[in-house]
């Protein structure tokens, strides 16, 4: 008996570990209308899946957590209270990276130039280095399992 309570305590141990590693891109996805494992696969490129990432860039600029979210967004997003150090919370992280997408696909459609769009903003094109990673992690990732 005290065997099964040990292997139920475990069991819920692991399944909400599980849960909370998910860090909410099918939350995101589903309130932004956003695929959530294109979500997924953004931060595997962007990160790693590694929620305290940071990147400097050559402009100066950096990228903060999962999604890598740009700090040109910061005085956007402190307009709706959003401070860099809540993008180090991977499930507030996601969700930016979420909203910044859709402003991507509002403005370009579902295209490739949206995607590139999350990783260059107003510089995006229809054909670059990013959009062949994002797609050939996708496929890695999830097409594979369609077979």
């Amino acid at each position: 008996m005290l065997r099964l309570i040990f292997l139920s305590l475990l069991l819920i141990f692991v399944s909400s570990f599980a849960e909370n590693k998910n860090y909410c891109f099918e939350e995101a996805g589903e309130r932004y209308g956003i695929n959530p494992y294109l979500l997924y696969v953004i931060a595997k490129v962007e990160s790693n899946l590694n929620p305290k990432a940071i990147h400097k860039n050559k402009d100066g600029s950096y990228d903060i957590g999962l999604m890598q979210i740009n700090s040109n967004w910061l005085p956007v997003l402190e307009r709706f209270s959003i401070k860099k150090d809540d993008l180090f919370n991977p499930c507030q992280n996601v969700f930016v990276g979420a909203w910044v997408l859709r402003q991507c696909v509002d403005k370009f459609g579902i295209t490739w130039k949206s995607i590139d769009c999350y990783n260059k903003g107003r510089k995006a094109k229809s054909e670059s280095k990013y959009i062949w990673k994002i797609y050939t992690e996708y496929n890695k990732l999830f097409a594979e399992g369609r077979k």
